[in-house]
């Protein structure tokens, strides 16, 4: 079987859970099928990397999109037995290509466009055309996986056309070969984190989607010897920077310089595993998380997790075994913090408890979460795909 792979992130240029999907199950995929990938970007020696047409150079963000998706579908052999496609950046090119060489489209839903409407920040009226994207490729798609129940439920709910027997939920994974803990020391001391003090770790980019604002406000109540430690970075907008870089000054001048490590820039993965070895706890104070692939990193690292019960976060985290987990309303937003905060200090405040709830997250990781395991799953999609291409 050929399978032509379409995403907009791939090494050395991921930014976000995506990309390490993809990453890693093609790594798998390749031991079982042929798979040849396309991706966004600067040239790269195992990927057919496109760049935006320089006619569209001047354009939105959205339109420049398409221009790339349109190059790809110029560039799939017409001899792949199925396209398939990862968020909406490429869900174009899945579509056209299926179309033009009559083969089957297989997306991975990795988020819904119709649940970030602070999307509409990044993009204007690219937002209107990326929504239009997303859903005209999930009305056409062959199959499309769904990388947890509660993503599945919101495909079905948001796109009702679609055939419910053409959606197949196929969780992400970890390599906990490469996700274990770490014994280093350097990245503590590269980034001057206090060795003595607890720590609490967020790692994800400056979005709406992420939380993180919710987060810095909840730190406020943190239990007063905790240090947060934030790798975020790449905001969506100068807004969203701006009011990021406000809640730490905040938090900074109530409880005191050391209170706040703040890592601006993309951290290595080394340095990554590190860190999140050593945290405490790590939180993820997502308001939509399809899965949440960062909390899969963090619990094979031996880490407990404390996380908001959205999405298919409760799928990965379970309450009480592996982490915390605190119900999200979006209309009270000061309650949801001060209960996050107080989960985070519960595990703060009993060591014992974050560390059997740590090992226990490693365990379900190795178990229930291999790449191998899901790439046998996503082929199966694919022999589905075809078998009910015209249906």
């Amino acid at each position: 079987m050929r399978v032509e792979m379409l995403t907009k992130e791939w090494p050395p240029e991921n930014y976000g859970g995506a990309g390490v999907h993809v990453e890693h199950l093609v790594a798998q995929l390749r031991e079982l099928v042929d798979v040849r990938v396309q991706c966004f970007g600067n040239p790269r020696p195992d990927a057919n990397a496109v760049q935006v047409p320089d006619y569209l150079s001047q354009a939105n963000a959205a339109l420049q999109t398409m221009g790339v998706d349109l190059t790809m579908v110029t560039d799939t052999q017409a001899d792949v037995d199925v396209v398939h496609s990862h968020t909406w950046y490429a869900n174009l090119a899945g579509h056209v290509a299926g179309l033009l060489h009559d083969i089957p489209h297989v997306l991975t839903a990795h988020s819904l466009e119709p649940l970030r409407p602070w999307k509409r920040e990044q993009l204007h009226g690219g937002f209107a055309v990326s929504s239009w994207i997303e859903e005209t490729s999930y009305l056409g798609a062959s199959a499309i996986i769904a990388v947890s129940e509660g993503m599945r439920t919101d495909i079905l709910s948001y796109y009702p056309q679609v055939k419910p027997e053409r959606v197949h939920v196929v969780h992400n994974g970890i390599d906990t070969n490469v996700y274990t803990p770490s014994e280093s020391t350097s990245a503590r001391e590269h980034y001057g984190i206090d060795p003595v003090r607890p720590y609490a770790l967020f790692v994800g980019r400056i979005t709406r989607q992420k939380g993180l604002i919710h987060l810095l406000r909840a730190a406020r109540e943190f239990n007063e010897d905790v240090t947060l430690v934030l790798c975020a970075s790449s905001p969506d907008t100068p807004e969203i920077a701006r009011e990021t870089a406000e809640a730490v000054e905040v938090l900074r001048a109530e409880r005191g310089s050391t209170s706040v490590v703040w890592i601006d820039d993309q951290v290595s993965r080394p340095d990554l595993i590190e860190l999140l070895t050593n945290a405490l706890v790590f939180t993820c104070p997502s308001v939509y998380e399809p899965l949440g692939i960062v909390n899969l990193e963090a619990m094979a690292c031996s880490t407990p997790v404390v996380a908001s019960a959205v999405g298919g976060i409760p799928e990965v985290v379970q309450d009480g075994e592996t982490g915390l987990l605190v119900p999200y309303d979006h209309t009270d937003h000061p309650a949801f913090e001060s209960a996050f905060a107080a989960a985070v200090n519960t595990l703060v405040s009993n060591p014992t408890l974050a560390t059997r709830m740590g090992q226990r997250g490693r365990e379900r990781a190795v178990r229930d979460f291999t790449w191998q395991a899901i790439a046998e799953r996503t082929v199966d999609v694919y022999q589905w795909a075809i078998e009910h291409r015209h249906e």
